[in-house]
């Protein structure tokens, strides 16, 4: 048996626990909670990025004094600051290993609910909704079905304004921290790495990709997407504060 029939046995089951509450959305219902239990199991991970962060931002004033002593030779300056960093058991990459371990779980439930069949047999997941929109079904279908106020594209605008909503508070957010904590990465003297002012004027509006996303994935992982970017939101404001 593949993991992808276990996978989705779990959440058939899953879905009849909570059909006496959610009636024709109980299996949307399971994905959201199977989301919100991967994001309980990585939630260590995430408060110790959020301690890794910390730690960086206070080693900023050494790495100041290094970019002043290594300014003129880049290599040797890298190098120092890795050093920096491995003394001090800071790792740049800490904050990167969220986001990736969430990985496997989206790429499982964008198979299944891209599948016709699961294991040889037919798969049963695809005949499941949120409201009147199939789990298995893209914006696209939505369109065509009826329009983007049609029933199915009603439920899409749904969570592409509560979508919105959260790159608006993560945009605000990520902006403020940006003004109080500006990154420089020069030579001592103030310059920049080229395209590094760039980076930071974008990376603010990042969150409203999510809306891409959601439109062109299968509903279901839509909903791992939405779940998981609006935890991350609550998290990270509680970790960050």
């Amino acid at each position: 048996m593949s993991v992808f029939s276990v996978f989705a046995r779990l959440v058939e089951q899953l879905a009849d626990l909570l059909q006496p509450l959610f009636h024709a959305s109980a299996a949307a219902a399971a994905i959201v909670l199977f989301t919100a239990l991967v994001r309980l199991l990585v939630h260590p991970l995430s408060r110790a990025a959020a301690r890794g962060q910390r730690a960086r931002t206070a080693l900023q004033p050494k790495i100041a004094e290094l970019r002043k002593k290594h300014g003129k030779n880049p290599e040797r300056l890298q190098k120092a600051i890795m050093e920096l960093h491995a003394e001090e058991k800071v790792s740049p990459l800490s904050g990167c290993l969220p986001g990736l371990l969430q990985l496997p779980a989206f790429f499982l439930l964008y198979h299944l609910f891209s599948s016709s069949t699961i294991g040889g047999e037919t798969n049963g997941l695809l005949s499941h909704q949120l409201l009147s929109a199939p789990l298995g079904g893209r914006w696209a279908d939505a369109l065509g079905a009826g329009g983007p106020f049609g029933a199915t594209g009603l439920v899409y605008l749904g969570l592409f304004v509560l979508v919105a909503a959260v790159a608006a508070f993560n945009y605000r957010r990520t902006r403020r921290m940006t003004a109080d904590n500006p990154v420089t990465l020069g030579t001592g003297d103030g310059e920049q790495v080229p395209g590094l002012g760039a980076v930071t004027k974008v990376m603010p509006f990042m969150s409203f990709f999510t809306l891409v996303t959601v439109a062109v994935v299968p509903l279901a992982a839509a909903l791992y997407v939405i779940t998981s970017t609006t935890w991350s939101a609550v998290e990270r404001a509680a970790l960050y504060r």
